[in-house]
């Protein structure tokens, strides 16, 4: 049997915790099983990276970022491989190149492309329990790139479904996915599973358990996950196709209150105008979510979506070059929103979910700037101040509590 376990930053944040994770591992090994262990940097080192190449200079290349950040988790595999063999069990640490794990050529938010597995199975034949950088891989020109924070669970995923493996476990400082997060939610409960599409639309809209990509290739590759905690042996929660419980309504609630509004005002009302506003985004890697198009009026109209905090600069910068293709009056930007969303694979059959959902917030009195929907998902914008307050109201609405 072939174990994935992916550690996240908390979980290896000292020499105990490192010794703890150590231990986990070795116990899998001596029930016969081979395992892969991958690991995100220590703590809150990548912050402190980040704030030292800003001190630096205030608007660091995302190439030199990239190669600044593989220096967390290269230190986290090194001094876990030194525990492992330090309790007598053979181990061995490879980063991106050394496993060569290709990704694309996006500084910051590169894609994993293949990862070539020859050398981790060598050394899992040779018995040793394998530690991997997560969050890094390589591009075509030989460079360090990183998938995105969080982006060791993407890592753990994509090696799980090239190694075939029998589980993928992501441990946390969290003991499972919660209805809510529960450092905002005192009441949020612990749920048993959840299905990949629900996972995927939490994760993407801040809930911050699991890397919305790791989501998306469990899902691709059919590969089972379950998050659970580093610091304690409690039953976590399982990600898959399907849940058998008992479908609720609405399975989470999540806030993300790292995203920014923009607004692109006077556009031309002609058809093709949205794909060349989207379409030059698109060529700057920059995603985009919450779109709302105004009615046409006197041959113009106004299109308004949000991106992450990160990119509100870059986004500006990349419309305001496209310009003379876009022929627009002005760009406005709004820094001080939230997003707060409810998901739920129930809410397909039900009708009066949305009332609901801005009944709670009419009666907390909270306002609604932007409403977007798909089958599962009902998302809001509203001013940050009020995130808590309204992820609250909310969440009891559904009555999602213990």
């Amino acid at each position: 049997m072939l174990v994935v376990k992916k550690f996240g930053g908390t979980s290896v944040a000292n020499k105990e915790r490192i010794f703890n994770v150590a231990k986990r591992c070795v116990e899998e090994y001596r029930k016969g099983n081979d395992v892969v262990v991958v690991l995100s940097a220590m703590g809150k080192y990548t912050d402190e990276l980040i704030d030292l190449a800003q001190d630096i200079n205030p608007r660091p290349p995302k190439r030199e970022m990239d190669m600044l950040f593989t220096i967390g988790e290269q230190m986290s595999v090194a001094l876990m491989a030194m525990a492992l063999n330090h309790l007598d069990v053979p181990a061995v640490s490879l980063n991106a190149f050394q496993v060569s794990m290709h990704t694309t050529s996006a500084y910051g938010n590169a894609r994993l492309k293949r990862i070539d597995t020859e050398r981790i199975r060598t050394e899992l034949e040779n018995r040793k329990i394998v530690v991997v950088t997560g969050f890094q891989g390589i591009n075509k020109f030989d460079d360090y790139t990183t998938l995105g924070r969080g982006g060791s669970d993407t890592t753990a995923v994509a090696l799980a479904a090239a190694l075939r493996a029998d589980a993928c476990e992501i441990y946390t400082d969290v003991d499972g996915i919660y209805t809510a997060d529960p450092r905002l939610v005192p009441n949020a409960r612990k749920l048993k599973g959840i299905t990949y599409d629900e996972m995927l639309d939490l994760a993407t809209l801040g809930a911050g358990v699991l890397h919305n990509r790791s989501v998306e290739m469990a899902k691709k590759y059919g590969v089972p996950l379950v998050v659970r905690s580093s610091l304690t042996n409690e039953e976590g929660t399982v990600v898959k196709e399907d849940v058998n419980v008992e479908r609720m309504l609405v399975s989470g609630v999540a806030l993300d209150r790292k995203a920014d509004r923009v607004a692109v005002i006077g556009l031309k009302d002609e058809p093709g105008i949205a794909f060349k506003v989207f379409d030059c985004l698109a060529k700057k890697h920059i995603n985009v979510d919450v779109i709302l198009q105004s009615i046409g009026r006197d041959g113009t109209k106004d299109i308004s979506f949000t991106v992450d905090d990160g990119d509100l600069e870059d986004t500006v910068a990349a419309l305001q070059e496209s310009r003379g293709r876009l022929s627009f009056d002005r760009i406005e930007s709004e820094t001080k929103i939230a997003k707060l969303s409810i998901v739920g694979a129930g809410m397909i059959s039900n009708p009066g979910v949305a009332a609901k959902m801005f009944e709670s917030l009419y009666n907390a009195n909270i306002n609604i700037n932007m409403i977007s929907t798909s089958e599962i998902r009902i998302t809001v914008l509203i001013n940050e101040a009020d995130g808590e307050r309204a992820i609250n109201a909310v969440h009891d609405a559904f009555g999602l509590a213990e």
